[in-house]
């Protein structure tokens, strides 16, 4: 990190520290002048917090140093973007943490029970993970190569897959072992190696005891994600519980009965669910067949998924919870509708001035230094092919960045934002 770059990031360290934001991990990311920061795991509220203040102080440290922090998503054409990695789990209120699992994952029902209700949320709800993640800089990062597709997927690593795929069809009886991985934390325990190993390309990924949701953008607050996790696994909780009383109903009470019980709720939660279920790469084109044939959603853009929030099941589902109602559902639809728009607009509009006053004249100039080449070698009798060549090549293109300006012009000025609910 060069000297500049890292007392900017010390002193931010120092200040966040100072406003109670505690972080950690300091090191070069894969774009040039891009690195990475992470706050320390907190409670859901504190930690959207945390994240607002993180964003300002960082933008405000830089400045004092002579640099920049850009936060936006994709501001540079082929090379890496950036954004966040938003590590989930979901605890009592002792600090029990029900996605812990034990040495052997199948042996654990409590463990299993929670992470396959995450799986059944994030196959129901595919469409509203995607919307949690949706701008108009985010569009041009999910599915690049430092970011997972639109398409939501789950992976579980080579054990777990293999214990849900055997609970599924019936009751788990072995496990895929591995190595032990050591965490270096002295509460966690020891895991099995491919109980959570790692798979950069996944969207929504197992790591350990937790699920990191990796398409968050890094201009984004992390609370709307956040809050569409909570909600979705809720429900998601809600349906397995009722069926799991359903199913003890009228019976003795007992570990065998128990049990045999919580084995029935997962494979019937994982029928379907398991679809969601992948190890590969997600960057591949043969995934986004195979994801296609599995009836999954690939919402490519924000305009595509965005229409989905008012969808019957989603303003259902917050009403029940009473997280939102249908108006406040409806407000942020329009909300975030309007900032694509605006959003889109702003940088369509900036990119004609740059053309026109920029770009343009420069190409006009040299246009006319070619031209008068050319001129000159007739005046004196000789062939200048090759300028004649070069004159009518750039004729040609100042044409066509003429006639692609006029149509920008046109599409600013009649999709600027202020009708965009038209």
């Amino acid at each position: 990190i060069p000297d500049r770059v890292l007392s900017c990031m010390l002193e931010t360290e120092k200040e966040l520290y100072r406003l109670g934001v505690p972080v950690k991990t300091r090191h070069n990311e894969v774009a040039p002048s891009q690195y990475e920061i992470a706050p320390i795991f907190e409670k859901t509220n504190v930690a959207v917090d945390h994240q607002h203040v993180l964003m300002l102080t960082l933008q405000r440290i830089a400045r004092k140093y002579g640099l920049v922090c850009l936060l936006q998503e994709k501001p540079f054409a082929g090379i890496n973007g950036s954004g966040k990695h938003n590590n989930w789990s979901m605890a009592t209120d002792t600090g029990m943490n029900l996605l812990e699992p034990g040495d052997n994952p199948h042996d654990n029902m409590q463990f299993l029970f929670f992470c396959a209700a995450v799986i059944r949320a994030v196959y129901k709800h595919q469409d509203l993970l995607r919307i949690s993640v949706a701008s108009a800089a985010n569009d041009h990062r999910l599915g690049a190569n430092e970011a997972p597709p639109a398409i939501m997927s789950v992976f579980l690593g080579d054990q777990l897959e293999d214990v849900f795929k055997q609970l599924e069809e019936g009751p788990a009886q072995s496990s895929k072992q591995g190595g032990l991985l050591g965490l270096g934390v002295k509460t966690l325990p020891h895991l099995p190696k491919h109980a959570g190993d790692r798979n950069r390309t996944s969207p929504f990924a197992f790591t350990g005891n937790k699920f990191e949701f990796r398409a968050v953008g890094s201009s984004q607050t992390v609370s709307w994600a956040n809050t569409i996790l909570n909600v979705i696994v809720a429900d998601a909780l809600d349906e397995m519980g009722t069926m799991l009383e359903a199913k003890l109903k009228g019976k003795k009470k007992s570990k065998q009965a128990f049990e045999g019980a919580v084995a029935e709720v997962l494979s019937e939660a994982l029928h379907d669910a398991k679809a969601v279920i992948f190890g590969g790469d997600n960057y591949a084109d043969a995934w986004h067949e195979e994801a296609e044939k599995r009836g999954l959603l690939n919402l490519r853009t924000t305009m595509d998924a965005l229409h989905h929030l008012l969808d019957e099941k989603n303003l259902a589902l917050f009403s029940k919870y009473e997280v939102l109602s249908e108006v406040e559902l409806r407000s942020r639809e329009d909300i975030l509708v309007e900032q694509y728009f605006l959003k889109v607009n702003i940088e369509a509009e900036t990119t004609e001035t740059l053309a026109r006053t920029l770009v343009l004249p420069a190409a006009l100039r040299y246009l006319r230094e070619v031209a008068s080449t050319a001129e000159a070698g007739d005046d004196i009798d000789l062939v200048f092919e090759g300028v004649t060549e070069t004159a009518k090549e750039l004729s040609e293109a100042v044409n066509a960045l003429v006639k692609s300006l006029n149509a920008l012009h046109v599409q600013n000025r009649d999709l600027g934002g202020d009708t965009v609910h038209e």
